[in-house]
C-alpha cells in the first residue's frame, strides 16, 4: 500500500500563509503527477494545482495568485505553500500521486483560517 504523509496544517488568521508538505515513497515521486486537492464541508472535493515527474505545473485558476506548488527530489516531498489566507481556504487539504490509472491519496491535513 502506497503511503502518502501530509503535515503542515493547521490553524492561521485570515492573510496568513502556510506550507503543506507531502512526502512519497521514491518510486512514486519519481514518475507519478504530485497534487493537492481539497474538500471543505459540504463541497465537492477540487483541484488546488499538480506537478509533474518533469516539473510542469497546473494551478486552479482562482487560486493561483496565491499559492506555489513545487517539489524537493532530494527528500521525495512535494509542497504547498499558500499566501493571502482566506476563511473560505478552510478545507481537509489532500495529497494525490496519479499516473495513468493509478491514484493514491494520503490521509488528509486540516487547514483552517478564522480569526
Amino acid at each position: 500500500q502506497v503511503q502518502l504523509v501530509e503535515s503542515g496544517g493547521g490553524l492561521v488568521q485570515p492573510g496568513g500563509s502556510l506550507r503543506l508538505s507531502c512526502a512519497a515513497p521514491g518510486s512514486i515521486f519519481r514518475l507519478y503527477t504530485m497534487g493537492w486537492y481539497r474538500q471543505a464541508p459540504g463541497k465537492q472535493r477540487e483541484l488546488v494545482a499538480h506537478i509533474s515527474s518533469g516539473g510542469s505545473t497546473y494551478y486552479e485558476d482562482s487560486l493561483k495568485d496565491r499559492i506555489t506548488i513545487s517539489k524537493d527530489n532530494a527528500k521525495n516531498t512535494v509542497s504547498l505553500q499558500m499566501n493571502s489566507l482566506k476563511p473560505e481556504d478552510t478545507a481537509v487539504y489532500y495529497c494525490n500521486a496519479r499516473w495513468r490509472s493509478e491514484v493514491y491519496w494520503g490521509q488528509g491535513t486540516q487547514v483552517t483560517v478564522s480569526s
